[in-house]
C-alpha cells in the first residue's frame, strides 16, 4: 500500500491549493485536514509556529512548510512529470509568473478583495471596506487582461507544457471564480485555459469544496462555463 501524506490546508487560501494539485499531478497521494490559521491551535502550532497553512506532513512524519519550499520539493522528490521546465529560460518564466501571482497578485486583489468580503466577516473583524473591495476589482481586470494575454500566445501560461505556473494561477483565480468575481466572457482566451485546467482530474477535488455559510457560484463547478 501507498504511504499517504498528510495536507493541512484552508479551503479559500490559494497556496493549499497549489500544492494539492501540484500533489495530484505527481501522482502523490495525500489526505487532508481542515485547519482554520487564525484560530491559533496549540496543536497546529507545533507543527508550523508561524500558524500558516499548508503544512505538508511526509509519511516518515517529516514536516514541510512554506508553499514555496513545498512546491519544489515535491517537484524534485518525483521528478516526472516535470512541473517547471526543461530549460533555464523557462524555468525562470515558470518561478516569474508563479511568484507574480503568489506576491503581487495576492496583494493587488486577494487581500482586498477576498480579505474584505470573506476573511472579515469570518474573523469578525467589522464591516468590509467598499473602497478596498472596489479596487481589489479593478486591479482584478488588469490581472485577468494579462492572463488573458498570455493565453492567447501560449498553449499554457509558462510555455508549452503544463507548469507551475499554471497550477498556481489557477489556484488564485479559483477562489475568485468560487466567489462569483470573474466575469469569464471578458476574457475568451482565459477562459479557455482555465476551462482545460478545470476538466483535469486534479481540479476535481477543488470543485467540490465548500466553505461553511459562503456558497460558490452558479458556474464554480460547471465544466462548461
Amino acid at each position: 500500500m501507498t504511504e499517504r501524506r498528510t495536507l493541512y490546508h484552508y479551503t479559500l487560501c490559494p497556496f493549499s491549493r497549489k500544492v494539492r494539485l501540484l500533489l495530484f499531478e505527481k501522482g502523490l497521494p495525500y489526505g487532508m485536514i481542515f485547519e482554520t490559521p487564525w484560530a491559533r491551535r496549540p496543536e497546529f502550532l507545533k507543527l508550523n509556529p508561524f500558524g500558516e497553512v499548508p503544512v505538508l506532513i511526509e509519511p516518515d512524519g517529516h514536516i514541510l512548510t512554506d508553499h514555496v519550499a513545498i512546491c519544489e520539493y515535491v517537484n524534485e522528490i518525483k521528478t516526472q512529470p516535470d512541473l517547471l521546465s526543461e530549460t533555464p529560460r523557462g524555468r525562470a518564466e515558470v518561478r516569474r509568473l508563479t511568484n507574480l501571482f503568489d506576491t503581487a497578485f495576492y496583494t493587488d486583489v486577494f487581500k482586498p478583495l477576498v480579505g474584505e468580503r470573506v476573511f472579515k466577516a469570518l474573523r469578525r473583524l467589522g464591516t468590509p471596506d467598499a473602497n478596498l473591495i472596489r479596487v481589489g476589482r479593478e486591479n482584478l481586470k488588469r490581472y485577468m487582461g494579462y492572463v488573458d494575454w498570455l493565453a492567447a500566445r501560449r498553449s499554457y501560461l509558462g510555455g508549452r507544457n503544463l507548469s507551475m505556473a499554471d497550477l498556481g494561477i489557477a489556484a488564485h483565480l479559483s477562489i475568485l471564480d468560487y466567489l462569483g468575481e470573474i466575469d469569464w466572457k471578458q476574457y475568451p482566451d482565459a477562459r479557455e485555459w482555465y476551462g482545460r485546467l478545470k476538466s483535469r482530474q486534479s481540479f476535481g477535488s477543488l470543485l467540490n469544496d465548500k466553505l461553511a455559510g459562503i456558497m460558490p457560484s452558479d458556474t464554480y463547478a460547471d465544466l462548461d462555463f
